[in-house]
């Protein structure tokens, strides 16, 4: 594995990257990179060798994005940008509610579109022990 790629709804354990920086990281060897930030995952995917994709059920991701809201309200969590302080978000909260409903099957679709080029692997189940699936 040079290049592995990590998708799954909000709150499943991953984070974003922006455009410019995820261009540049992509043109080289090897990497891992985590998002599913639609506008660079036409960047990341044709050059990733392997995908996980964290594909968690709903209620989980709902919990583990509460659980984080109230560790760190107010405050800058470990990993993230300066000044990027968590904070409560009806929007971010529905993105999370409807992500399995609404977005799951195109990107599962998209992922199955690269099987022969990719080795994309489906993690699922519950949070705390997954179960892994070949796509």
């Amino acid at each position: 594995m040079q290049r592995i790629l990590i998708l799954g709804c909000c709150g499943a354990g991953k984070s974003t990257f922006w455009e410019a920086t995820v261009a540049e990281l992509a043109r080289r060897p090897q990497w891992i990179m985590d998002g599913n930030y639609a506008g660079t995952l036409d960047l990341r995917l044709p050059r990733a060798d392997t995908v996980f994709f964290l594909d968690y059920p709903t209620a989980g991701c709902l919990w583990r994005i509460t659980k984080r809201i109230v560790r760190y309200h107010g405050r800058v969590r470990p990993g993230m940008a300066a000044g990027c302080r968590e904070r409560f978000d009806w929007p971010f909260y529905r993105y999370v509610a409807t992500f399995n409903r609404r977005r799951r099957g195109a990107l599962l679709d998209k992922l199955a579109s690269y099987r022969a080029t990719t080795r994309v692997r489906v993690l699922s189940g519950k949070l705390a022990c997954a179960d892994t699936l070949d796509l």
